[in-house]
Formats: structure tokens, C-alpha cells, sequence
């Protein structure tokens, strides 16, 4: 069967109250599935007395008291009663279609990490689990108001035991380790599977409060520097986009092309170094020097028509 395990924020407000659904929505997986929560988090320990959660409290840490990867994944598969296990972030809601799919993967026998794309979407409320339809309503509400994410936001690392046997200092809560992870499975010649068409991992939104500098703190702060730094940069950071297999309803296809995957992102990187040089050296300029011209003559963006365009179902932080 499957060993699921993570590793929660404290168990209060609103994210108490999605985590308490994600987890819910494991245990309903099967019966036999095995789901361990590491840290000692505010509410953690009850909350795994409640559900019958295995609990780990010790998690070794960084100076700012980031959870460190190796401390949760090396613990993992050393305590896992299956040769099967996913690293599932704590906000995520899974159903049936992603122990399908994982037992598709694990019936090839091989060596392998399966991830896929998550949908983000808005959810405040606890959800209700005696309702035998929940999950076809919840698929229902994510497509009708959720937005599925890039190749770059994975939320959930499935693998065959073992192929985590190193892991450098990096730390969960921070950007850069959850690619290196996949570049890591491709070192040890692992299949990498991409389930983004056939799972749907279910993202409540939340804030960043848990970090003193929000969002950006966790994309540009210190702790992500460092990972990156400790993980070997650009090198050992791969997206899905590295994947060289996808599943899709009836099979699992090679993705012949999954080698260009570096030069896109090198490329994206220069596209995105020169556009922001010709908005700050040259488009920013122009606008600060005929900003009056433009008021006398009443060319305010408020004043200018615009084609109303269908809205784009797309996250503003995806390429």
C-alpha cells in the first residue's frame, strides 16, 4: 500500500482548519494507508491521537528554525511499513485518483518519482466527510473556481523507498527544495512521472503570515538563498518540465523532449533579465518624460478605451 507523511504549520485558524481537511481527506484513501506527521507544531499531537496518525515531534532544524528536508525524509523511509511513499504538503486535499494513479506507477516495478501540478482554490470552511458525494463536489467546485498551477508548483512527491539516501541541509517553507528533489530522482535514474492530467491535488489557499515578511519572504528571503545555494543552483533545480514520462487515463508516455527542459528555463531567465532592463532603462524613462504631454492631452490610462478580453484562468505568478 502507501505511506503518506508530512510535516503540518500550528493547528489554529484558518489553516488548522484546512489541515484538518487535507489529512481527513487521506485517511480516506484506505484503511491500510499509513500517514505520519513530523514536528511538534502547536495541536499536532492531538490531532494524530484524534485521527490515529503516526507522530514524530523531532524535526532537526535551521538557525531560523526552518524544518530541515533530510530530517523528514531520511526518518520517512526508515519508518515506513511500505515501499511506497508521497511527501503531501499539509494543505492538500487528495482523493481517489491519486491512489490510482500511484498504483499504476508502483505496478512498473521501478525506481521512480510521480508529482503533479496543483489546483489552487479558495476554502474556509471545514469540509463535511459523512457526505458520501464530498469528493465529486469538491473536483466540481476546484474546476469551476480554482486555477491549475505551472510545472514549477508541485505539491506532492510520490517515490519508490530509497532514493532519498542524501539530502543536503536545505529546508522545507522555502523555495528551491522541492525542485531539487526531482532533479535528485533523475540522478538516481529513476522514471519520472508527470500526473498533472490525472490527479487533481486540491490547494486551499492561504496566507504567508507565518513567515515575518509574507510571500516574499519565502521566495526571496535568506532561507531561500541558502537553499538554493546548498541545493547547487540552477543546475539541480528541475520542474516537471524534466519529466520523462506522462500519465495520462490509459497509459504512461514517454515525453520525448523532456531534455529541453534546461535551455527553456535558460532562456525564460534571459527574457525575463531583458525585459525588466527595457522596463527600467528605457520604458520607465520615456513615461516620466512625456508624463505631462500625456495629462495635457488627456491620454490618462483611465481615459483610454480598452477591449474587454475573456479573463484567463492563469495565476499571476506562473511563466
Amino acid at each position: 500500500m502507501l505511506t503518506l507523511f508530512s510535516t503540518p504549520k500550528p493547528f489554529e485558524g484558518h489553516i488548522g482548519i484546512i489541515q484538518r481537511n487535507a489529512l481527513s481527506s487521506w485517511k480516506l484513501l484506505h484503511p491500510e494507508v499509513e500517514i505520519i506527521l513530523f514536528g511538534d507544531e502547536h495541536g499536532t499531537a492531538e490531532v494524530c491521537d484524534e485521527l490515529s496518525l503516526r507522530h514524530e515531534p523531532h524535526v532537526e532544524r535551521t538557525s531560523e528554525g526552518t524544518k530541515l528536508v533530510r530530517s523528514i525524509f531520511g526518518p520517512a523511509q526508515q519508518l515506513a511499513r511500505n515501499e511506497a511513499l508521497c511527501y503531501v504538503n499539509c494543505d492538500i486535499i487528495l482523493g481517489t485518483d491519486f491512489l490510482k494513479a500511484i498504483q499504476r506507477v508502483s505496478a512498473l516495478n521501478k525506481k521512480y518519482l510521480m508529482a503533479g501540478c496543483r489546483w489552487d482554490f479558495d476554502l474556509t470552511e471545514p469540509l463535511d466527510f459523512s457526505d458520501s458525494d464530498w469528493e465529486k463536489k469538491m473536483r466540481e467546485r476546484v474546476l469551476r473556481e480554482g486555477v491549475q498551477r505551472a510545472h514549477h508548483n508541485i505539491d506532492y512527491f510520490a517515490f519508490s523507498k530509497g532514493i532519498y539516501a542524501e539530502i543536503p541541509d536545505i529546508a522545507i517553507g522555502r523555495i528551491w527544495w522541492d525542485h531539487w528533489l526531482i532533479w535528485k530522482a533523475s540522478q538516481q535514474e529513476a522514471l519520472l512521472v508527470d500526473a498533472s492530467d490525472v490527479v487533481m491535488a486540491m490547494h486551499q489557499n492561504h496566507d504567508y503570515s507565518y513567515h515575518a515578511e509574507g510571500w516574499k519572504g519565502v521566495w526571496y528571503g535568506e532561507g531561500a538563498k541558502r537553499n538554493f545555494e546548498l541545493a547547487g543552483g540552477y543546475r539541480h533545480m528541475h520542474t516537471l518540465e524534466d519529466a520523462n514520462f506522462r500519465m495520462t487515463e490509459s497509459s504512461i508516455k514517454p515525453c520525448r523532449l523532456h531534455w529541453l527542459a534546461p535551455a527553456r528555463r535558460a532562456v525564460r531567465r534571459v527574457v525575463k533579465k531583458a525585459s525588466g532592463a527595457v522596463r527600467v532603462h528605457f520604458w520607465h524613462p520615456v513615461l516620466d518624460a512625456t508624463r505631462s504631454l500625456r495629462h495635457a492631452i488627456g491620454l490618462r490610462q483611465p481615459n483610454i478605451p480598452l477591449k474587454e478580453r475573456k479573463a484567463v484562468r492563469r495565476h499571476e505568478f506562473d511563466e
